[in-house]
């Protein structure tokens, strides 16, 4: 029988998101929504205050990334929602599940603007098109409904984030709200038998086989691993794939679909499988790549089979169970599937030859990340989270040097490509794992989008070592200047003493010059309550002492 009790629209927001398992929200609360905030305690809901609604959206994200579980942010209306509209663009590019909750104007709130407090025209049609869908509700018994729509979406369909607004005359109104409604189990597509026969006897004759992974098969790690064994197939992730399969696996090339070696190498495969990924410009770097053989797409969204490159053979699903389906149906395919006996084409070999020539590639511009990298690597426990931002450091850096094997998680804002990620991230997954180590990796520029997140850090309380790679301001924009021939114009920024911002926060920071340096400054900021700032020189040069390498595994301290 239905709860007829009445609840404002607040209690009912809280008690749908309670109902559904959320134990923490990020948010500010303000004028229009602290109906909402009157009931969180009540329901067991945490609540962590960001220092900007962006910072909030990119916590929730890398809570979500970090655990599994959707993220919600909450915010205010007007001003405070289009504050974490890059957040969810952000969240949307990465197929991250982001609930967002807010008021918006009264239920018979005139078109004709009225100069309310944060009137802005419409802010569902706002969000409609950044976001998996807007919901504007019309009464209390319908708040339950709209959450656990939101949740439907996360739980069956391609993960992306959503927003729900309450008319802010809801949030203070008492109606019957009825029974809390809970999203129902559900169960994903699975390509049908015969579709999986296909592919697997494509697969079992494939004598040059490669495997592509993206985010979308970060769930289905140890099944992704078993695959690339039995076919004897190096593997290759974009970034938001990084670390589905240990990259110290000698099948492993990293991130590295943007290397013309390897993308060269693809279009010579006889059968590549792509699981979870786009390939995208994002992910290439450059145009679409050219596959000469057959291409099995692996994805949940059926739609991508027909994005950038149509798939041969499609297969619709979560990535787990239809990988879990193909090692099933393959055929009795012997360990090392390659006829060829000259041990230089052994898949281990074709994988070494591959990750030194995407190093070769690059070795000029990466030398100077390569040494802080490895003292990075040297530090960090195998379960450790990392965050980055759109950084040098970072993206032409950290995402192929730094190797990260499960359970580790790196989290990278790839796609939308927005800036500030780093912190607010890394705070996200402290919140949510505060037991594991979590390390941000940004830039000086890109820090200073969010570095007002020190302050949350710092009343968060737990470890939090922020390592910022400092080129004088926006890198890559000057370095794209210079090449066009053009003078540097607004990428140069006045030095910021950060370690000292970082004390102002309550937190801690240093300079360091060496690897080893900051190797010793990790370890600390790794046991010391709150923020530590660490920054590096880039102009520094550096050499990784006998002491890092040795901690390092083989491929990594090369």
């Amino acid at each position: 029988m239905a709860d007829h009790a009445p609840l404002t629209g607040g209690e009912a927001v809280v008690r749908a998101l309670a109902a559904h398992g959320t134990d923490l929200v990020f948010g500010i609360p303000g004028t229009h929504n602290l109906e909402l905030y009157r009931h969180l305690g009540r329901y067991g809901v945490r609540h962590l205050t960001p220092r900007h609604e962006q910072g909030a959206g990119y916590a929730a994200d890398g809570y979500a990334r970090t655990t599994g579980r959707p993220g919600v942010a909450v915010t205010t209306t007007g001003p405070a929602l289009l504050n974490i509209a890059a957040a969810v663009g952000q969240a949307y590019s990465d197929s991250v599940p982001l609930l967002v909750i807010s008021p918006g104007m009264p239920l018979r709130h005139p078109r004709q603007s009225t100069g309310l407090l944060h009137e802005m025209p419409s802010q569902t049609e706002a969000f409609r098109h950044i976001a998996a869908f807007s919901h504007r509700v019309s009464s209390v018994a319908e708040i339950g409904a709209a959450v656990a729509r939101a949740f439907t979406l996360f739980r069956s369909e391609r993960p992306r984030p959503v927003h729900i607004e309450i008319p802010l005359d809801l949030l203070e109104t008492a109606e019957p709200a009825g029974d809390p409604r809970v999203a129902p189990a559900t169960a994903f597509p699975r390509p049908t038998p015969e579709v999986l026969a296909e592919a697997a006897a494509v697969l079992d004759l494939a004598r040059r086989p490669a495997l592509i992974f993206g985010g979308g098969a970060r769930s289905a790690g140890e099944a992704a691993l078993a695959l690339a064994v039995r076919l004897g197939a190096p593997v290759v992730t974009s970034a938001n794939g990084k670390g589905v399969v240990p990259e110290s696996h000698p099948l492993s090339l990293g991130v590295a679909l943007h290397s013309p070696a390897v993308q060269k190498w693809l279009t010579d495969r006889d059968v590549v499988l792509a699981v979870g990924t786009e390939l995208a410009e994002s992910d290439l770097w450059s145009g679409p790549l050219t596959l000469d053989g057959t291409l099995i797409r692996v994805d949940l969204d059926p739609a991508q089979m027909y994005a950038g490159l149509p798939a041969d053979l499609a297969l619709v699903g979560d990535a787990g169970e239809v990988l879990g389906d193909l090692l099933s149906a393959l055929g009795g395919r012997a360990d090392d599937a390659n006829p060829d006996t000259n041990p230089d084409s052994h898949p281990a070999a074709v994988a070494a030859q591959l990750r030194a020539a995407r190093d070769a590639e690059t070795a000029i511009r990466d030398a100077r990340w390569l040494p802080f990298l490895a003292a990075i690597r040297s530090v960090l426990s195998p379960d450790s989270v990392i965050t980055s931002d759109s950084a040098q450091a970072c993206y032409y850096g950290a995402l192929p040097h730094l190797p990260v094997d499960p359970p580790g998680r790196y989290l990278h804002p790839t796609g939308f490509g927005t800036l500030g990620y780093a912190l607010p991230a890394a705070i996200g997954a402290k919140a949510a794992c505060p037991e594991r180590q979590v390390v941000a990796l940004s830039g000086d520029g890109g820090l200073q989008f969010s570095v007002q997140e020190l302050g949350t850090a710092a009343q968060l309380g737990l470890p939090l070592p922020v390592v910022v790679f400092d080129n004088g301001g926006y890198g890559e924009i000057r370095d794209e200047m210079t090449a066009r021939g053009d003078d540097p114009v607004g990428v140069d920024l006045p030095s910021v003493d950060l370690p000292a911002l970082a004390r102002a926060y309550g937190g801690h920071g240093i300079r360091v010059t060496t690897p080893d340096a900051l190797a010793a400054a990790l370890r600390e900021a790794l046991t010391t309550p709150g923020p530590t700032v660490i920054t590096v020189p880039e102009a520094v040069p550096a050499t990784v002492s006998e002491a890092v390498r040795a901690t390092l595994p083989e491929e990594a301290a090369q």
